[in-house]
């Protein structure tokens, strides 16, 4: 009685701890060590089937933890293995010794191979369809005791329902992973035109008939088609993420989501989880599970804004995402494989910056497969009319005013303005000249209005130097840039062009000392 009661109170414990359970970490917590203690196996697997039950697949493996997370590997029904099981209504126990190689499946053979000679064949309790079968491993014959038999007989109702509520979990995840990408699927982009018209003048929405922008066209021509990594390079307003969309809108991804990351607008302390995601409670205030974008975009694009701005913490998991293809959650003690194609932009020199230290050159190279760089407003003028008449008649209707047309003089100051702004400084002032206007034409265009006063006295002031002073001056502005390193790739003497050695003499001669290079 005391026996029985204890395999009672046993049996209870371990159906308490699987009850709950709901994902793969929790399930492989409990069978293992808990069951393992109890039944006394070298190795433990968990098959199901699927709906229509002609198939089935390994669900769990004690020997390989991480099949919970694995694609899986379909085996037929009538293997003559595993429906020997489905059809007993007893335990089946198979002496591996005995059987030809052609009646054990892959993966008993490689449990064969570590030394595995027993094979007991336990089916699951079910209602309805999709059976389930355990089989526990045994290297030795006395493995699987009467109080072993018991005891699994007693906990395998609750361990089917368990298998069943892990599977539906894993199905409800991938489901809500799908969700939050339609979620982020802006309503105007689901109701776009899956490909833009392609005229003389407009290539995907980017206006331009000057020799500049197209040879921009041919070059997104070139490679919309492909997987390659794509580097976007040009001023801040000509147009980057145009580029972007363009190469996504006309390649094999055009019908899924281009997912979009500006790299400046997110706090460095939270980008990490932006792009990767976390896991639930993997730090303070990360109250739920977070999809991050690259796993959004897989099997897609993702368009990489400002990506000069990345910390340089975060350069060598973007290093890892580029080369490996694989990305891993904060929080998370799995990877997840992934299919992306990477579009980064920048309006910064990377050159100069993987020089100064502030970008890494491996990354650089990475990124810098396929660059595409952005003529500014000033290098295609000739489009300026084009442009002009393009942002006027879309504003006009925009702002619902009955304007149509630029006086003489209003084009004459356009093409006089320097546009530092580019093509979005120019959208905005005609914007903002079609505000002001009288009547259907625009007279004047309202430019912003420029400090030249401290223009005029910075050129008017000259100050006299001696030839030393202004090489002592420069030497030090250079070693402060390079945050007094002197030496090695990113040291002031490469910017200067001469041997750190030199450099260093030259300082001492010149009286540079360190509590100079203090900023």
């Amino acid at each position: 009685m005391q026996e029985r009661e204890r395999e009672q109170s046993l049996i209870f414990s371990v159906c308490n701890s699987l009850a709950p359970v709901t994902d793969s970490i929790g399930f492989s917590q409990v069978i293992n060590p808990r069951l393992r203690e109890l039944l006394n196996f070298d190795d433990l697997i968990v098959c199901t089937t699927d709906a229509d039950e002609q198939q089935y697949s390994i669900f769990y493996q004690c020997s390989d933890t991480t099949t919970l997370q694995k694609s899986k590997i379909f085996y037929n029904t009538a293997d003559g293995f595993f429906n020997c099981c489905t059809a007993s209504a007893d335990n089946i126990v198979f002496e591996l010794s005995q059987m030809t190689k052609k009646q054990l499946p892959d993966y008993i053979q490689k449990a064969q191979l570590s030394g595995i000679r027993y094979v007991i064949g336990i089916p699951l309790p079910y209602k309805k369809k999709q059976p389930s079968i355990v089989f526990l491993l045994y290297k030795k014959p006395d493995g699987l005791s009467r109080q072993a038999a018991r005891l699994l007989k007693g906990v395998a109702t609750q361990l089917s329902i368990t298998v069943l509520n892990v599977s539906l979990a894993q199905k409800w995840e991938v489901m809500e992973t799908e969700l939050e990408v339609l979620r982020s699927k802006p309503q105007e982009e689901k109701l776009a035109p899956k490909k833009q018209e392609i005229t003389e003048d407009n290539f995907s929405g980017i206006i331009g008939r000057c020799s500049t922008i197209q040879k921009v066209f041919d070059l997104i021509n070139r490679v919309a088609y492909s997987e390659t990594n794509v580097l976007v390079m040009g001023e801040t307003g000509t147009g980057k993420e145009l580029i972007a969309c363009a190469i996504h809108q006309n390649s094999p991804y055009r019908d899924k989501t281009m997912i979009k990351v500006n790299c400046a607008a997110i706090p460095a302390h939270l980008i990490e989880s932006e792009l990767f995601g976390h896991e639930k409670g993997s730090f303070t205030g990360a109250t739920d599970r977070r999809i991050g974008k690259f796993e959004l975009a897989n099997n897609s694009t993702i368009f990489l804004d400002e990506i000069g701005e990345l910390p340089l913490e975060l350069q060598a998991k973007m290093l890892r995402v580029l080369q490996e293809r694989e990305i891993e959650r904060i929080g998370a003690s799995s990877t997840i494989k992934i299919n992306v194609r990477i579009i980064a932009a920048t309006n910064r020199d990377l050159l100069t910056e993987v020089a100064e230290g502030r970008f890494r050159s491996d990354l650089y190279y990475r990124l810098n497969v396929y660059p595409i760089v952005i003529p500014s407003l000033r290098e295609r003028m000739e489009d300026l009319p084009l442009l002009s008449n393009y942002f006027l008649t879309y504003h006009a209707a925009k702002t619902g005013k009955n304007v149509v047309k630029f006086s003489h003089k209003a084009m004459e100051g356009m093409a006089a303005y320097h546009w530092p702004g580019n093509v979005r400084e120019l959208g905005n002032i005609i914007e903002r000249s079609i505000l002001y206007a009288k009547g259907d034409t625009i007279k004047e265009v309202h430019f912003p209005k420029t400090e030249t006063n401290a223009q005029n006295s910075s050129e008017d002031e000259f100050y006299i130097m001696s030839l030393q002073d202004v090489e002592k001056d420069h030497i030090l502005k250079v070693v402060k840039k390079c945050n007094g390193r002197i030496s090695g790739p990113y040291g002031a003497a490469v910017l200067l062009g001469i041997p750190a050695t030199t450099l260093i003499s030259k300082m001492q001669k010149l009286g540079i000392k360190k509590m100079h290079l203090v900023r």
